[in-house]
């Protein structure tokens, strides 16, 4: 069982060695993802703000019966 161990906590310290820092994320790529994201919703909203409030006013409208 020691054995197995042993064999278990080399290839764990192998691997770490192997893969590095490469683990550690991608963070300015994940905020410009974002920042175009919030761009395209902004543009988006833009152009379509009055069919969308239409929209969401119908169904308002249609599920509270028309109050």
């Amino acid at each position: 069982m020691n054995a197995l161990r042993t064999m278990s906590d080399r290839l764990i310290r192998r691997v770490l060695e192997v893969t590095g820092d490469r683990e550690r994320g991608d963070v300015p790529g994940w905020v410009l993802i974002t920042l175009m994201t919030a761009g395209l919703v902004t543009a988006i909203w833009q152009f379509a703000q009055p069919q969308l409030t239409s929209l969401f006013d119908n169904a308002i409208h249609g599920v509270s019966g028309g109050q």
